[in-house]
């Protein structure tokens, strides 16, 4: 299916993830929370899994390769890394804008035991093309909301995207990226535009299409969280 059209408008998509950001703030301890059954390690700064109702959804959709590469996006506490590496990737590579964020993805790969199959790095969007640096699955939970937070905290890029300049760069980077028959996925919610998704998709050549969806009430309205997979267009 293609992508539904968004129940929320703009204004309410912003108060909703501005509130998150806020709930975040409330974090000034490291801690421990509880997702899918695992005891998962949460800095502050660092985005909350579980604040959200699609952190579980994501961890059970994303397509983990077994015996293959897996590549997440913007990792947080890494447990999607994680949990694909105890799903039986035989390499993953997990990657974040935030330093903080990639110390949480090494607390929870050695809590896990799977340190020695996960690499976190401090980047924006991909390292350079190498053989080691190409993937059977790419997964990114985008930071979907296109607008600017209330304030300038950190943690605002892992929910803000002003004009959808790091999609862009994600559409334009990951081809170079895939094994041949690699698999894109996006983690997406009504909280961002799904019709400029598509438009910034498109420019890059990538094509939308829905393989899982999940509603959620919230005090802003029915809430859609969509897994999202990318194909060539064409292919």
């Amino acid at each position: 299916m293609g992508l539904p059209s968004n129940t929320l408008d703009r204004h309410a998509a912003a108060e909703a993830a501005n509130d998150l950001l806020l709930r975040h703030h409330t974090i000034t301890e490291p801690t421990v929370f509880q997702l899918l059954g695992l005891e998962w390690d949460l800095l502050p700064g660092v985005y909350a899994p579980n604040l959200t109702q699609s952190a579980a959804l994501y961890g059970e959709w994303v397509p983990y390769p077994i015996g293959g590469t897996f590549c997440e996006i913007g990792c947080g506490t890494g447990y999607i890394a994680v949990l694909a590496a105890l799903r039986g990737c035989e390499r993953v590579t997990a990657i974040d804008i935030s330093p903080h964020a990639v110390r949480n993805t090494d607390l929870n790969a050695h809590r896990h035991g799977v340190a020695d199959r996960i690499t976190a790095y401090w980047w924006h969007m991909f390292p350079p093309v190498t053989e080691a640096s190409l993937y059977d699955v790419i997964f990114w939970n985008s930071n979907f909301v296109d607008g600017a937070a209330k304030d300038n905290a950190d943690l605002s890029h892992a929910l803000f995207d002003p004009g959808y300049e790091s999609h862009a760069a994600f559409f334009s980077q990951a081809g170079d990226h895939l094994h041949p028959g690699g698999r894109l996925f996006l983690g997406f919610a009504d909280l961002g535009d799904h019709r400029r998704l598509v438009e910034v998709a498109d420019r890059h050549g990538w094509e939308a299409l829905v393989v899982r969806l999940a509603s959620s009430e919230s005090p802003w309205g029915l809430i859609f969280f969509q897994l999202v997979e990318f194909t060539r267009r064409g292919a």
